[in-house]
């Protein structure tokens, strides 16, 4: 009787474990079906982001939602794989797939805690949860999970299964994998981590978000004592390692800007670029663009730009304080406040945003976004001075507590009050024989305007448009001698093509008849009009064509002498490279190639260079002669201030547009050309004399001072066809003996002077003479 008794349970106990296993089955049959193919691990491609490079391969761009770096299994470092191991699956290498004792211990969690499982995944199950399920904590879920993982060991290899997991896994800080992980936390590739950085990247993955060392170092530091703990006790380390592992230090790099150099708008034309080609996919294709740009010119530009802006800005003065915070009285914590206000403020470069804490007359203390609390006095008080008297007409530019402003570090390491500048400059660079931009600025500052002055901003050139009405002019037969009449000039409506208009030049003065070789380097507007009067505003309005300039922009009348149709930077630059390059067109760009995920180049430009395969547009001696005429406006016209550069190799011209509104200077040297603009987004006027030579050109000077300090002397050889003759400086004409040197086409030599014993103003003042005259 009491065998049976016995028996009965045991019946009843192998019932229900038959049961259980039919459930099981039956469960597997039905969910099997439903899992889904390994396609996508067997076909692993991550979603890697784009990522734009300088010419020198150094990083200076990343777009994509997620940070992500592929590494092969063969180069992750052995104690980083011994680490992940330790921490997150020590049997990997002996079981298939499922650990069944943390399985069976999740479940009985599952069960007793009302749905809340401990973590049991093996490796392989997070693969498979990673790139197939969701996170959450069901039964049912896990089973998936187990199956999906006997799935995936069947088909895989255990090292391909633990590439998968190391390049796939969430590390917190928009790090998927280790390789992009070691970039975030350490700032250094993968390759070249420590122990004891390895140890505190394994011990990621169980709360990424809570455990990364950015977040809560204390949380990460003892998580990583664990993983290494358990490295010791598996004998994957020695004890020695393990102590001199925990007592290593780890310095956490805490990036704010991947940028190698300040290319923000190079960088966000790059992605344009391949964004309409590729759509949305360009963000997880894993992209390499390799740019044009080098480090040592976009940095000399960035600097120059800034530079140029701020000087121009110290000239009128503080405008006051950039905002202002209401603290009330009952805020018992009006330091968080102003902290907290500072956050929605973006600091530029080293211009920092701070909040005033307290003022006076002669001390200002500050707060800045991170906390810190800054003093200033003395000379740093200097700018802002009338705004830290109690003036309630100030309202609130006046800086008291509450205050939002800019502070700087002078040379001296003593902080100073400053402003954001309102006005707006661009500078490109770009190699003259084929066109590549080796520098580009499109503004102040990316992240306070991201519009891009030197493709997007279309502007008046000024004067700095001449030289393109000279070239035509020399196509019909003007000469560098030839004499222009820089006299007083009125024209009606028809003549313009819009209303009355009586030029003057810029100093108001007029010179009479003049070469010119000297109407340019001066920038003589009345000599410049009756030069294109003289060959026509519909011929000159074709000329430029040439030169890629949009006709429609420039409509035929005589104001465009001036520069008073439409241009970009980057349309003044690829025009000044004619010149400059011998009269070949070259096409400016900025992307040299692009490769795909595993290194294959997809896309490589193959470049229009002067000389080779570019279409001549201009006559080479047009472009020596309009180089001599422009070397001219640096020696001894508008440029002077060039000569500190102490190079005879250097043309350029400056413009300047009516009421000061933009100012210019185009400019290079044989292989190099550089163009710099100045002025305001709604335009309105720089102020008085603020010319192209006083405010563009030393930004031009500041960044060729750099991008040519390595570069030697060059000179411009006389192509074939060019001769030289001795002139009368005052006629233009030849002389037997004496006058000065002056370039001309073999066949527009000038006449020689057959006047005898009358002096040169008897000469100018012959009406036979001026009937050749223009």
């Amino acid at each position: 009787m009491s065998l049976r008794w016995l028996t009965y349970p045991f019946i009843a106990l192998l019932a229900i474990s038959l049961i259980g296993l039919l459930l099981i089955v039956f469960a597997a049959l039905v969910i099997i079906p439903t899992l889904p193919s390994l396609e996508v691990i067997t076909d692993y491609r991550p979603k890697i982001p784009l990522r734009i490079y300088s010419a020198e391969r150094l990083l200076i761009g990343e777009f994509g939602e997620e940070r992500r770096d592929f590494v092969n299994i063969r180069e992750t470092p052995a104690f980083l794989k011994k680490a992940i191991l330790a921490a997150e699956d020590d049997r990997f290498y002996q079981h298939g797939g499922v650990d069944y004792i943390g399985v069976l211990r999740a479940a009985y969690s599952n069960f007793s805690g009302g749905g809340v499982l401990q973590g049991a995944s093996t490796i392989t199950m997070q693969v498979a949860r990673n790139f197939f399920l969701t996170k959450e904590k069901t039964l049912t879920r896990k089973f998936s999970e187990a199956l999906l993982a006997f799935k995936i060991e069947h088909s895989l290899e255990k090292d391909k299964i633990l590439e998968l997991y190391i390049n796939q896994i969430y590390l917190g800080q928009r790090s998927h994998g280790f390789s992009a992980a070691a970039q975030t936390y350490f700032g250094k590739p993968l390759i070249n981590i420590n122990l004891a950085e390895a140890a505190m990247l394994a011990g990621l993955p169980k709360a990424p978000s809570r455990l990364n060392p950015v977040v809560d170092l204390k949380r990460s530091k003892a998580r990583q004592h664990y993983v290494l703990k358990r490295m010791h006790e598996l004998n994957y380390i020695s004890a020695k390692e393990y102590e001199e592992a925990e007592k290593q230090s780890i310095l956490i790099h805490r990036q704010t800007r991947i940028n190698a150099m300040p290319a923000d708008y190079i960088v966000e034309m790059a992605r344009q670029a391949l964004f309409q080609q590729y759509g949305e996919d360009v963000y997880t294709r894993g992209l390499k663009v390799y740019t044009t740009i080098h480090k040592a010119d976009q940095v000399a530009a960035y600097e120059a730009v800034r530079k140029g802006i701020l000087d121009y800005d110290s000239r009128y003065g503080y405008k006051g304080a950039e905002a202002f915070v209401n603290i009330p009285l009952s805020d018992i914590n009006p330091v968080k406040t102003l902290i907290s206000a500072l956050q929605e403020h973006n600091d530029s470069d080293d211009l920092l945003i701070a909040a005033v804490l307290s003022s006076s007359s002669n001390h200002v203390e500050a707060i800045l976004k991170n906390g810190r609390s800054i003093q200033i006095s003395g000379d740093g008080l200097k700018l802002a001075k009338k705004y830290l008297i109690a003036d309630p007409q100030l309202g609130n530019k006046r800086i008291r507590k509450g205050s939002l402003i800019r502070v700087q570090k002078d040379n001296h390491n003593h902080w100073r009050i400053t402003q954001l500048p309102e006005v707006e400059a661009a500078l490109i660079s770009i190699d003259a024989n084929d066109g590549k931009i080796r520098a580009l600025v499109g503004g102040f500052d990316f992240y306070l305007n991201q519009f891009n002055h030197v493709t997007q901003a279309w502007r008046q050139p000024g004067s700095s448009f001449k030289p393109f009405i000279y070239s035509a002019s020399l196509e019909k037969g003007f000469t560098p001698a030839t004499i222009i009449n820089d006299a007083p000039i009125y024209f009606d409506a028809a003549q313009t093509g819009s209303k009355p208009w009586e030029p003057k030049n810029f100093d108001g003065k007029f010179s009479g008849p003049i070469r010119m070789r000297v109407a340019l380097a001066q920038s003589k507007n009345l000599a410049s009009i009756r030069i294109l009067q003289a060959i026509g505003p519909r011929y000159a309005q074709d000329y430029i064509t040439r030169f890629g300039f949009d006709s429609s922009r420039h409509p035929p009348y005589l104001p465009m002498a001036l520069g008073a149709g439409s241009v970009t930077p980057l349309q003044m630059a690829s025009g000044y490279a004619i010149f400059a390059n011998g009269g070949y067109k070259v096409d400016p760009y900025f992307i040299a190639r692009v490769e795909d995920d595993k290194g294959n180049i997809i896309q490589q430009v193959d470049p229009l260079v002067a000389g080779q395969n570019a279409t001549q547009i201009i006559d080479p001696r047009n472009a020596f002669l309009m180089n001599s005429m422009m070397q001219d406006v640096i020696q001894r016209g508008t440029a002077t201030a060039a000569k500190q550069l102490k190079r005879s190799d250097l043309a350029g011209k400056t413009g300047t547009t009516s009421n000061f509104i933009d100012a210019w200077f185009c400019g290079y040297q044989k292989d190099l050309i550089t163009v710099a603009w100045v002025g305001f987004d709604e335009p309105k006027s720089l102020g008085k004399n603020e010319t192209g030579g006083k405010v563009a050109l030393p930004i031009w000077i500041n960044y060729m001072e750099k991008a040519l300090k390595q570069v030697p002397v060059t000179t411009y050889t006389p192509p074939k066809g060019i001769v030289t003759a001795r002139i009368n400086p005052a006629t233009g004409l030849r002389e037997s003996a004496g006058g000065m040197n002056e370039y001309f086409f073999q066949e527009h030599l000038p006449p020689v002077a057959t006047v005898v014993n009358d002096s040169d103003e008897d000469l100018l003042s012959n009406d036979d003479f001026w009937s050749q005259a223009f």
